[in-house]
């Protein structure tokens, strides 16, 4: 049967479409996460200093959609509004983060982090102004002495030097602040200890004396509880990072150990069966012997004794995987090698390579692509397992990595349902695709199902 012939019955299968629908998302998703997200946060999947500042174990931020009260929402803000002046001998940059704050609950944090090159000694002062008016200083002080090095520094809420300067310059306040963190303070009504929305604008000036100050990179980090499309784990990742890597990866392995387990059982299964004989009996033995091994036992102990990184593991998937094609493909080909172009061709002094991939081969397309298809599901799924053990490659976001260490840091006990459903519901979703595309290809493959 022709490619063309094979799509044209396939076009009429309303369930191999929905799987066609289904695997164009998921390699739009991969797309996606190619193009958009940076490299470096791929390697930088399990470097905890990459993560620092984003929230532990917070909710996805659409979750405020669904709640009367609107929890906090992590920020990490990067572009500010920057200008700068000189006035004599004194250079001054000017950074402005704008944040319009209407959420029902205090932010957790704020922290100021930058990089610089400057020579000297400058001077750094951090204010914020309130929606009422209110103009609060938060730290003034001198940068450490440099002769032109990078110097970087996070300022945390948290610094004594921070809440000495707020008991200090607050006299306006109605209520006590010495007990409450810097930020309550800032962004707490003037009368009770009760939310301030509005707009708040943090202020960053540097002066600088007969010399100009490079800000490398500047951002506001302002705490929450809700953060991103699909919240964090407890090491502060990003799971929608690890969800959309996990994409590509997972249709890289389930396709490539479909494709290569199907293909070497194909050839190996067609040629037993078309020579026939004592040759048959020799490689269906031996397809027997692999056949019998435990799978997931020997998979385990490969994985620890030779490695664990991912094209091991599909290879290793790929060793297990073709023995069930080969049983098919030999019963097929022993049909086909009977019918009289194939007789025809001994006849006329083919080869016996040439007859195989010339003229049997061809008439098991429909089987073929409707085994890799079939295949896909237990190749993820597979991983996915090795992985939860603790057994895949760790430096891949993989589905099953993200499940695993779900699974170590006791998420499903703690309720962190977001750590738990998505990778699941993405393994579900990607097998789905191709089993439904397998059924519509077995359909052609075997017209009896059609009636």
């Amino acid at each position: 049967m022709r490619t063309k012939e094979i799509w044209h019955e396939f076009s009429k299968s309303k369930i191999g479409l929905a799987g066609i629908g289904i695997l164009v998302m998921l390699f739009t998703l991969s797309l996606i996460a190619v193009t958009t997200i940076p490299a470096e946060t791929f390697k930088e999947w399990n470097n905890p200093s990459s993560w620092i500042t984003y929230p532990k174990s917070s909710q996805p931020a659409w979750i405020n959609y669904l709640s009367s009260e609107k929890i906090p929402e992590h920020k990490i803000l990067k572009n500010p509004q920057m200008s700068s002046q000189t006035t004599g001998e004194i250079s001054t940059i000017l950074q402005n983060f704008a944040i319009d704050y209407q959420y029902d609950g205090f932010p957790s944090d704020f922290i100021y982090e930058y990089s610089a090159k400057y020579s000297g000694a400058p001077l750094l002062q951090m204010s914020v102004t309130r929606p009422d008016g209110l103009k609060i200083d938060l730290i003034s002080r001198s940068l450490p002495q440099s002769d032109g090095s990078i110097y970087s520094e996070q300022i945390f809420s948290t610094d004594d030097s921070v809440k000495k300067n707020l008991r200090e310059n607050i006299n306006n306040f109605a209520f006590p602040i010495d007990l409450l963190s810097a930020e309550d303070v800032v962004f707490s009504e003037t009368n009770q200890n009760k939310i301030l929305k509005g707009k708040y604008i943090f202020q960053i000036k540097f002066y600088d004396v007969d010399s100009t100050i490079d800000i490398k990179s500047s951002k506001l980090i302002l705490g929450g509880k809700v953060y991103g499309m699909m919240g964090t784990d407890e090491l502060r990742r990003d799971l929608a990072v690890g969800l959309l890597w996990g994409t590509p990866l997972a249709l890289f392995i389930g396709i490539s150990v479909a494709i290569g387990s199907v293909v070497i059982g194909l050839i190996y299964g067609v040629f037993a069966g078309y020579k026939g004989k004592k040759t048959d009996e020799a490689l269906m033995r031996f397809n027997d012997v692999i056949y019998a091994l435990p799978a997931l036992p020997l998979l385990i102990i490969l994985a620890v004794t030779i490695g664990n990184s991912v094209f091991l593991i599909v290879g290793f998937l790929m060793i297990f995987g073709w023995v069930g094609v080969a049983k098919v493909s030999r019963s097929m080909a022993i049909q086909i090698k009977t019918l009289q172009y194939v007789e025809a061709a001994k006849i006329m002094g083919q080869k016996d390579i040439k007859i195989i991939f010339k003229h049997i081969l061809p008439q098991l397309l429909p089987y073929t692509f409707a085994s890799i298809a079939i295949s896909v599901p237990a190749a993820i799924t597979t991983e996915a397992g090795l992985s939860f053990l603790g057994l895949g490659d760790p430096t891949f976001p993989t589905w099953g990595q993200i499940l695993h260490d779900a699974s170590s840091f006791g998420a499903a006990a703690r309720g962190l349902w977001w750590w738990i459903l998505p990778p699941g519901i993405m393994i579900a979703i990607t097998g789905l695709a191709f089993v439904f595309i397998g059924n519509a290809m077995d359909t052609i493959a075997n017209p009896r199902l059609k009636r």
